[in-house]
């Protein structure tokens, strides 16, 4: 089934004056060849700048999620290819445009990872539970991404 989209009509439209949202993401699920967590978080700061309002928006990366956050060296090691990691550009542009992309710190001491191991702009937390209850608690919506 394909069309142009002609036909489609939004029949609840939403419009925010506030984008607080973390998603936490622990395994991956793919739209296609990528990350879905990586398209949603893109529709979500996508929608922000449409309303004229500042993403607030943080993707933590934690459990067997984490090789996402890494630089290309560190990510072919990890993975036992020589491609580089595919899913930097994305990450890069996210951060660009103003989300926070985050690794678990427990699941980095697991991995033996250090900050000098991740695409540049990544944050490690303390750990992603301690980072998405503290989150929560700020009144972001958590959005879990498995």
């Amino acid at each position: 089934m394909s069309g142009s989209g002609e036909s489609l009509h939004i029949d609840v439209p939403v419009e925010l004056d506030e984008v607080k949202v973390v998603f936490s993401v622990a395994s991956l699920t793919f739209e296609g060849d990528m990350p879905a967590v990586l398209f949603h978080a893109g529709i979500v700061v996508s929608d922000a700048a449409d309303w004229k309002v500042k993403p607030d928006v943080v993707v933590v990366f934690h459990t067997n999620a984490g090789h996402v956050t890494l630089d290309d060296q560190t990510y072919n090691a990890n993975r036992h290819v020589a491609t580089g990691n595919p899913y930097k550009a994305v990450i890069e542009g996210l951060i660009a445009q103003g989300a926070q992309i985050e690794l678990c710190g427990a699941t980095a001491r697991a991995m033996g990872w250090g900050n000098a191991e991740l695409i540049p702009g990544i944050k490690i937390n303390r750990n992603a539970m301690a980072r998405l209850t503290q989150l929560v608690q700020q009144g972001f919506v958590k959005i879990t991404e498995a």
